[in-house]
């Protein structure tokens, strides 16, 4: 069974950066369209932004706009998502997702079918 494993997570100054990685067994991510999604505590999970095939990026969240992107390694069969500037409110957990087509299928979690177990993200003095 393909999974798909984040990691990087952990706690930063406001105005700091972090890189998750979104890792797969089983399968080869260059193929696939990438979704990066994040839920703070109370909210609903929402789509961040999605890289496809080509590594096009499609930024869902306004909020991220300038400060998040997302690359590819594909020696490393790995996706990043690099956050920059971080704020305290984007303090959350960060899933990968994915699914298992070359286009980014939109924002919304229902598009998606195969999701990491996500990373905390804490932005915080």
């Amino acid at each position: 069974q393909v999974q798909l494993v984040e990691s990087g997570g952990g706690l930063v100054q406001p105005g700091g950066s972090l890189r998750l990685s979104c890792a797969a067994s089983g399968a080869r991510l260059n193929y696939y369209a990438i979704g990066w999604f994040r839920q703070a505590p109370g909210k609903e999970r929402e789509g961040v932004l999605c890289i496809n095939s080509r590594d096009d990026t499609t930024v869902y969240t306004d909020s991220v706009k300038g400060r998040f992107t997302s690359s590819r390694d594909n020696a490393k069969n790995t996706v990043y998502l690099q956050m920059n500037s971080l704020k305290p409110e984007d303090t959350a957990v960060y899933y990968c997702a994915t699914r298992w087509v070359s286009a980014c299928p939109g924002p919304k979690t229902g598009f998606y079918d195969t999701w990491g177990q996500g990373t905390q993200v804490t932005v915080s003095s």
